[in-house]
């Protein structure tokens, strides 16, 4: 992983004090510009927000245990597939992330940190995707 961890996590530090603000913020940046992805969630997402936050914070606190990491996005990618998303749905939820986390962060926002974030965001995604792959794969056998 070639992501600055301290900034993930000295950014994100920043940004947890707004709590779930910023999961509200992320689903309507996300409905807003990808409309097409609202219909894969409940009508009152109260509760998806909550998980996501839970789920941003585990991420934070995992990021230099490899194995819980990795085990934890695994299990996210084959509950998404579940859900009904699909890998290019990912680049709008990265999109989305980015932009609300820089919205939180305001002046303390970098490129630096930026670059960061967009790291890590690929490795989430991409072991997110390859392990809805493998279980569509297992699903369909």
């Amino acid at each position: 992983m070639t992501a600055d961890l301290s900034l993930i996590r000295s950014s994100f530090a920043v940004v947890q004090p707004h709590g779930t603000e910023v999961t509200a913020y992320f689903y309507d940046h996300l409905f807003a510009h990808n409309p097409g992805v609202r219909p894969l969630f409940a009508p009152h997402i109260d509760e998806q927000r909550d998980r996501l936050w839970a789920a941003l914070g585990a991420l934070v606190a995992n990021l230099e245990n490899a194995d819980t990491l990795i085990g934890m996005l695994q299990n996210l990618g084959r509950r998404h597939v579940g859900y009904g998303a699909l890998p290019e749905y990912y680049p709008a939820v990265g999109s989305s992330l980015i932009a609300t986390l820089a919205h939180f962060a305001g002046d303390a926002w970098t490129p630096e940190i930026e670059k960061a974030w967009v790291e890590i965001y690929g490795v989430i995604s991409s072991t997110m995707i390859a392990a809805g792959e493998t279980a569509g794969e297992t699903a369909g056998a």
